[in-house]
């Protein structure tokens, strides 16, 4: 499952983290790592961007980005 999928309330954990480089760097810089558990606090109406509370701050992710996030 991604953090795309997951439903707005859940609180889950990332498991792993995919894509290259980069994107994958720019993702670890937001605090998102192996482990670490995320809540879903909203979606906006078409789906971009994710809000989520990361580490005890919020941020908001595009869904290409939560695509990349496998969670449990």
């Amino acid at each position: 499952m991604t953090l795309k999928e997951t439903k707005i309330g859940q609180t889950v954990k990332v498991k792993k983290l995919n894509g290259e480089g980069a994107v994958k760097r720019r993702i670890m810089d937001m605090g998102i790592t192996k482990g670490i558990e995320i809540y879903v606090r909203k979606v906006a109406p078409l789906g971009d961007p994710i809000e989520v509370t990361v580490r005890g701050y919020e941020l908001s992710l595009r869904k290409a980005d939560a695509c990349m996030i496998e969670v449990e």
